[in-house]
């Protein structure tokens, strides 16, 4: 019976924590590729290896139609771009 008394107690722990940021909705989409896409093209250091080669993998990926997965080398692209810089 004690488990009866606890169990909302627990639920409270796996509430999300609201954070000031706003919530950015994404889908899985051509659309998203290509948002993406100039994202990237606009961060200084797009062009260095490792994130060309990223961006390259996840734009073909997009281009046959396998989006979640073009979607994430993008991402990773993105990041990739973002730690070249200095201090970054």
């Amino acid at each position: 019976m004690r488990w009866l008394i606890a169990l909302p107690v627990a639920t409270f722990g796996v509430l999300p924590i609201q954070s000031d940021r706003p919530l950015r909705m994404t889908t899985e989409s051509a659309e998203y590729c290509e948002v993406l896409s100039v994202r990237l093209a606009e961060t200084p250091h797009a062009s260095a290896e490792l994130p060309r080669l990223l961006a390259d993998e996840g734009r073909r990926l997009c281009a046959i139609g396998h989006y979640r997965t073009g979607i994430a080398k993008l991402r990773r692209a993105l990041r990739a771009a973002q730690a070249e810089a200095p201090g970054g």
